[in-house]
């Protein structure tokens, strides 16, 4: 019988959605497709969410996250008007989207990237072009010299995980005054550089960060924003517009803990980092071959196996990692650093492996 479509589906608005990385309900699985951080969040969370006072839930939080802004500005050394705290990094950079891609001119970002930005793009009916990433994955500044309406990308990039240079970074904020630039730092934590300098000389550049995996906070939501007040100003014009208590007093609270406590946000940071560079030489050993990674993920290729076969078999012996079957990195599978446990039992499967 052929599907009929009421008279109001034509008013609908038609976008393809972003696909996140699958949620095992399943107990016994190792979970390395999602890049969330394998260490529990700062003991200091937990004793702020004890301490929360359950009768205060019937109120409204704080419109302004002022508690959670100063402890954010402290940290990244900054004044709190250059702070935008939102809803996990996906909101604050849906909310960027809104607020200053507005001109009609092309947006331009990666066509290897965070699968989200065109998602966004197409939501919020923003013309884009997806500019090639070169041979190696890396970012070749020469193509942003042209005329546009912003520009985004993550850096350390996902789900390559490479990072580009500073000096790479500053030359495209340089050649683009009359733009946006906004600079993704999902995973800057774990051995990157971050762009935060450079917001004190440009008041076009916004550079955006994440609870979610150094902190590990994901499942709590909470990301933020740094920028010239300018630039804050107008995020919060559309947010006060859009809605005003975006944030919970929970997340308030217990983000304000996580960014207070430095010690342990190294401590499980480097433990990442040192397996992380475990598993390189590992998969190294047999036979993978992967960018370097400065993120919590390795973006790896075998020329002797199929990614997406390998990417079934793992599944299949409960061990999660993520697969995207796109143009150009089809035969790459993204592996989240799990614990070192984890990662071992990982190496295991792979040392016995065969697809023949």
């Amino acid at each position: 019988m052929k599907e009929t479509r009421a008279g109001w589906e034509e008013n609908v608005r038609q976008v393809v959605p972003y696909v996140p990385g699958e949620q095992p309900k399943e107990d016994g699985v190792i979970k390395l497709n999602t890049n969330e951080n394998p260490y529990p969040p700062s003991p200091k969370v937990e004793a702020a969410l004890r301490g929360e006072k359950v009768a205060d839930l019937r109120k409204y939080p704080d419109p302004t996250a002022e508690m959670l802004v100063d402890a954010i500005a402290q940290q990244c050394g900054v004044t709190p008007d250059m702070v935008y705290p939102g809803v996990g990094s996906d909101d604050v950079l849906s909310m960027c989207f809104m607020t200053f891609f507005q001109s009609g001119k092309p947006l331009l970002f990666p066509d290897i990237t965070y699968s989200f930005y065109d998602v966004w793009a197409q939501l919020y009916r923003i013309p884009y072009l997806a500019v090639p990433l070169d041979k190696h994955f890396h970012i070749q500044k020469e193509d942003y010299y042209t005329e546009n309406g912003g520009i985004i990308f993550p850096n350390p990039n996902a789900p390559t995980g490479i990072e580009e240079s500073q000096d790479m970074v500053e030359d495209i904020i340089q050649h683009n005054p009359d733009s946006v630039v906004i600079v993704d730092e999902a995973y800057v934590d774990f051995g990157g550089t971050s762009a935060l300098p450079f917001v004190k000389k440009y008041d076009n550049l916004l550079v955006v960060q994440t609870f979610s995996k150094s902190r590990s906070m994901a499942g709590m939501r909470i990301g933020y924003a740094i920028g010239s007040p300018k630039l804050i100003e107008y995020l919060n014009r559309v947010k006060y517009s859009f809605n005003s208590y975006t944030m919970s007093r929970t997340a308030i609270e217990a983000g304000t803990a996580a960014m207070e406590d430095k010690d342990y946000f190294e401590t499980t940071r480097n433990k990442i980092i040192e397996t992380r560079e475990w598993s390189k030489k590992e998969l190294a050993r047999l036979g993978f071959t992967f960018p370097d990674s400065k993120a919590n993920f390795l973006f790896v290729t075998n020329p002797k196996l199929d990614a997406k076969k390998l990417f079934e078999d793992l599944k299949q012996a409960k061990i999660y990692v993520r697969y995207f079957d796109k143009p150009r990195i089809n035969q790459y599978l993204r592996i989240t650093i799990g614990t070192q446990e984890e990662m071992q039992a990982l190496i295991h499967f792979l040392e016995n492996y065969s697809q023949d």
